[in-house]
């Protein structure tokens, strides 16, 4: 198989007030001339490391399976400053969903031939890191035309914003939820039962109208289910 290449690239956040980390993998046919979809992961080092997202793409491209993509993790500094990135109650929350939409779009949009459109681009992420995905799509769902939810952490915040949405064919959703995952050991809010709230978020989402996908894996809250679903993930997103 070919391999892509790996850019680890800093750019610096006006949003965040700090220098931000990027992992741009370029497929093994990468060239100017072509045009790329883009795939922004949150827990982006996951997703590369654990997830092996780099690989499965090389693949799928090799095989001419999906679209040409181009895939930029987001990696957090530390399991505290993810929680006020990620977490609906996080404090700077907010500032990392303006981060995604005003300053790392038009970043990867200047220095990489991609389509510059919502249909164009996807957002992908795990637990906390689906969370502030669905909540970017949600506030840009123009910017935004694909969200990959793995296990995501929902509260009553979460559904709010699902139930005030507008217009549900901005973008499609496409999400999983373990069956083991009823009691889920976060590192900081405890014990958590996040199969019931995905049920209740999937129901909404059904009866939003989103276009959606929609299953429930046999096993719990851990990258040794996300990681095989990475693939179906993927070509269903950017699959011919």
């Amino acid at each position: 198989m070919k391999n892509g290449t790996i850019e680890d690239i800093t750019i610096y956040s006006k949003e965040l007030g700090e220098d931000m980390q990027l992992l741009v993998h370029l497929p093994h046919n990468y060239s100017p001339l072509y045009k790329y979809s883009v795939l922004i992961a949150s827990d982006g080092k996951d997703y590369f490391q654990f997830g092996r997202i780099g690989r499965v793409i090389d693949e799928f491209i090799e095989e001419e399976e999906i679209e040409n993509v181009i895939t930029v993790g987001v990696p957090y500094k530390s399991v505290k400053e993810r929680r006020r990135l990620y977490h609906p109650e996080g404090d700077r929350r907010e500032a990392y969903t303006r981060f995604l939409a005003h300053e790392l779009v038009p970043y990867i949009d200047a220095n990489y031939p991609t389509y510059q459109i919502g249909s164009g681009r996807a957002l992908i992420g795990d637990s906390l890191a689906a969370t502030i995905s669905l909540l970017t799509a949600l506030k840009y769902p123009n910017i935004f035309g694909k969200v990959i939810l793995h296990s995501p952490y929902v509260d009553d915040f979460v559904l709010e914003k699902v139930e005030a949405a507008k217009d549900p064919s901005c973008f499609s959703i496409y999400h999983v939820i373990g069956e083991g995952e009823t009691e889920v050991n976060t590192q900081v809010d405890g014990v958590q039962d996040f199969l019931t709230p995905n049920r209740a978020l999937h129901e909404l989402i059904d009866k939003k109208g989103f276009l959606s996908f929609y299953e429930e894996f046999n096993g719990n809250h851990t990258w040794k289910y996300w990681q095989p679903d990475v693939r179906r993930a993927v070509q269903m997103a950017f699959g011919h």
